[in-house]
């Protein structure tokens, strides 16, 4: 059964300022461009905590943790964080439009503290492996500071809308946050304090399996934590919880753009892909995005861009076979002999949302190569992981991205 709670969050508060000058995308989607940017925007940036500037000078006692650590320390001293008074879930609404078209969405969900547990248990579920880099360095976060600051993204199923329907009523009055983000999309945080309707949100959480979208290093982060740590509050870490039948639900695809390969030559992987898949060539990319805008799920179809063509390459799809899988094996290391490796350490290859985008790295940046996908079906997903199964690097980019600091958890 899965072991949901309210909490009583710190916030930032009137005193800090404008919240779009203080919150964040998640820490591993903050360029260093991004970082500066949010370094300039305000003193009390979360950044600063979650992401802070390394110098030469730093030591074992004085580096960028335990600059966060005194960061925070020194903000709820302040009264730049106070913790809300009362436990709560929250409601959390994002409107968006989604990329590469002109259509308006609003995904909901609620925030609130969820227990971490093994794989094993059968409670949570992964859908993508992890590397070791990143979780050792939120592991530095999370001992100095002591706190979590965003949020794992969990998927839930609840094809009634139970929930849904509970959050659209809490989600009438006036938000305790409201606040538009890097990319447009609107924010808004409506506290659920009324026990009973907690209580009622507890026990339609009870039965359900949870599917992790965004933030398998910040979860098995936690779940690290909190075998090193006695504290009864280390067993569980924010979560944001999503139906993943809600109709704001999207699942964007992650487009590869190759560059510096050796031994690239351009005649020769056009041959061998038309050997190997069926092979439609377009004049330019709008004609690709036309092709792929009209379903097809009896093929795997990937488009493929070099700087002197557009192709569309498929062929049948095997049962249970997925696209992203397809693109690795069979085209990045058997056309292209990119090993598996190189993909993970990402020596040629970058991800690229957006199909402009990524088209663009060819035509106006030298990439080699742009090869473009269509989304996961989250009932591929799901499946997938339900069953044990994890799927590449990159196979899902869940739109919009969770933002940092809207609520931070205080062990």
């Amino acid at each position: 059964m899965a072991t949901v709670k309210p909490f009583q969050p710190y916030r930032y508060t009137a005193k800090a300022g404008d919240p779009a000058n203080l919150v964040t995308q998640p820490y591993d989607k903050i360029s260093p461009a991004m970082q500066q940017k949010y370094l300039a925007a305000s003193p009390y940036n979360l950044v600063r905590i979650i992401l802070g500037e390394k110098f030469p000078a730093d030591t074992d006692t004085e580096n960028c943790y335990t600059r966060a650590a005194a960061y925070l320390k020194q903000w709820i001293g302040e009264g730049i964080l106070s913790q809300d008074p009362a436990p709560a879930f929250y409601a959390y609404s994002q409107e968006f439009t989604v990329p590469d078209t002109h259509e308006r969405a609003t995904r909901q969900g609620f925030i609130g503290l969820g227990k971490v547990e093994e794989y094993e248990a059968g409670i949570v579920f992964r859908h993508e492996q992890t590397l070791s880099g990143p979780k050792k360095d939120r592991l530095q976060v999370l001992r100095n500071t002591k706190a979590h600051f965003g949020h794992i993204f969990m998927l839930y199923p609840d094809p009634q809308q139970a929930i849904d329907a509970i959050l659209t009523q809490a989600s009438q009055g006036t938000p305790v946050l409201d606040v538009v983000d890097d990319y447009g999309v609107r924010n808004q945080l409506w506290a659920i304090t009324d026990p009973a309707t907690i209580g009622k949100m507890e026990g339609l959480m009870a039965d359900k399996k949870l599917l992790i979208a965004d933030g398998h290093h910040r979860y098995e982060t936690a779940l690290n934590y909190s075998k090193e740590n006695s504290d009864p509050a280390a067993q569980y870490v924010m979560m944001t919880f999503v139906n993943m039948h809600s109709p704001g639900l999207r699942i964007l695809a992650t487009h590869r753009v190759l560059r510096n390969v050796p031994n690239f030559e351009e005649d020769n992987l056009t041959k061998r892909a038309f050997d190997q898949f069926e092979v439609r060539t377009f004049h330019g990319s709008g004609e690709l995005r036309q092709a792929m805008s009209v379903p097809d799920p009896k093929h795997v179809r990937i488009g493929m861009v070099t700087a002197n063509g557009t192709h569309l390459l498929s062929r049948p799809r095997k049962h249970n076979e997925l696209d992203v899988p397809v693109l690795h094996h069979e085209v990045i290391t058997g056309l292209l002999n990119i090993t598996e490796d190189q993909v993970r350490d990402e020596s040629y290859i970058t991800y690229v949302r957006g199909m402009d985008a990524a088209v663009a790295e060819v035509h106006e940046k030298g990439a080699q190569v742009a090869f473009i996908l269509e989304p996961t079906p989250i009932d591929d997903m799901a499946r997938i992981a339900f069953n044990g199964g994890v799927m590449p690097q990159k196979s899902t980019d869940f739109f919009p991205k969770l933002l940092t600091g809207v609520t931070i958890y205080k062990l």
